[in-house]
């Protein structure tokens, strides 16, 4: 049977858990509408903020909303060069930039990511940073 491992006995007791409470929340691009496949969408950087138990720090950015009239707020993984103030471009057309969201295909060869999604807001399946 053999033994049970330290990260296996976490969360099974108070000595051993795992402390959540103080997480800001999962990082994942907007999902993808009518207005960021055929034009783009622009994002004000709010605060970047330290989530315990992640590398990288999150950038907290708020997009408007397209249909009513409201705020939404989204957390991005903070690329290095990202600042409070900054706009943040997500769709088909965004020109490249710092923190700018955009399609695979728009990309030329030779660009540095930081985050790749398969398929539509799977939070960055297949490369990611931290």
């Amino acid at each position: 049977m053999g033994r049970v491992i330290r990260t296996q006995r976490k969360g099974a007791s108070r000595v051993f858990k795992a402390f959540t409470r103080t997480r800001k929340g999962a990082a994942k691009y907007r999902p993808i509408d009518y207005s960021e496949r055929r034009g783009y969408m622009k994002g004000l950087v709010k605060k970047i903020i330290h989530d315990p138990g992640r590398g990288a720090p999150l950038a907290q950015v708020v997009f408007r909303d397209p249909v009513k009239y409201r705020l939404q707020k989204y957390n991005f993984i903070a690329v290095e060069g990202v600042y409070v103030g900054q706009f943040v471009y997500c769709g088909a057309k965004a020109h490249l930039g710092i923190g700018n969201c955009l399609p695979l295909g728009k990309l030329p060869e030779g660009t540095v990511i930081s985050s790749i999604e398969e398929k539509s807001g799977d939070r960055g399946r297949l490369a990611r940073t931290s």
